[in-house]
């Protein structure tokens, strides 16, 4: 029995647990590792975040940063590097005008900013975005916890070990999902500290992030653990390397994120049979047909 929370948002609330809400992506950036520059143009971004809403997606995600593996971001903690970082103005000029642009279409929709960028969060959610979605999980921007608990927004904290430019020499974890746990209940703790409520909050674990091929399965296959901590779950699975790693074993051929379609399918569909309330997909019509199914049977467990 997957359990049930009522999520309050900045002006709403949603229910979650009756059926799986479907997060449709929508990467404005040159660089994101599934379709980085599919979508930088703001009318191009539109269209596809129109596109999914019609497709089905309860919500929208969007970015305008990559966090791939290897990946500098802006943040005090960061590795020292050569490459480029996102600006807080560059991050508002490509993610505000798509906003602004799904907003005069669909005044209803509800759009969630991926974001680790307090001053990013701010602007978002001043022009109608209702949740802010940090793969930090308020890590790497010291004031990002206090900006969102003063702003009363939905929030999605998301676990990640270290910063992108590290995970490729992080040391694996036997027990991923107890670090994981931990992990997390520590992130809850200092944002509630901040003023960000419990009923605002849903937890992501993070899959991919600071997460070697081996811990990434381990973790899905005991993602019911982390109804420990007593808050709505959110995944994303879709397109992430260690599906296509897996997906293609028989081709001897890792599978380009455009190729994981079926892969990304079968993990988000065992992620709902674990309890998760909401996925974050990049193709939302067979997610949300896929969904409707494995809700179907999670109804009758």
């Amino acid at each position: 029995m997957r359990p049930r929370y009522r999520w309050q948002l900045r002006s709403r609330s949603l229910e979650l647990g009756e059926r799986t809400l479907i997060m449709g992506v929508v990467n404005v950036t040159p660089d994101s590792f599934s379709d980085g520059g599919s979508f930088l143009a703001p009318d191009k971004a539109v269209e596809h975040a129109l596109r999914l809403l019609d497709e089905g997606a309860d919500l929208l995600d969007i970015g305008g940063e990559s966090t791939r593996p290897g990946a500098r971001v802006a943040s005090p903690g960061a590795t020292p590097s050569a490459k480029p970082v996102v600006t807080e103005d560059e991050e508002l000029r490509r993610i505000m005008p798509v906003l602004k642009g799904i907003l005069r279409a669909h005044s209803d929709a509800l759009l969630s900013v991926d974001t680790y960028k307090s001053a990013v969060a701010r602007a978002a959610v001043a022009a109608g975005a209702e949740i802010v979605n940090d793969v930090s999980a308020f890590q790497w921007d010291s004031q990002m916890a206090r900006t969102c608990g003063e702003l009363q927004c939905g929030v999605v904290l998301m676990h990640t070990r270290g910063q992108p430019e590290e995970w490729r020499t992080l040391p694996y974890e036997a027990n991923i999902t107890s670090v994981v746990e931990h992990d997390l209940a520590n992130r809850l703790a200092a944002a509630l500290e901040f003023g960000v409520q419990r009923s605002r909050t849903v937890l992501d674990p993070g899959f991919g992030f600071g997460k070697n091929f081996e811990e990434n399965y381990p973790l899905l296959a005991h993602l019911d653990q982390l109804h420990r901590l007593g808050l709505p779950l959110l995944a994303g699975t879709s397109r992430k390397s260690f599906v296509g790693r897996t997906a293609s074993r028989r081709t001897g051929r890792e599978a380009v994120p455009s190729d994981r379609l079926y892969g990304s399918i079968a993990a988000m569909v065992a992620s709902i049979l674990r309890g998760v309330h909401i996925v974050r997909v990049h193709d939302v019509k067979p997610a949300v047909e896929a969904a409707a199914v494995a809700d179907a049977v999670l109804g009758n467990l």
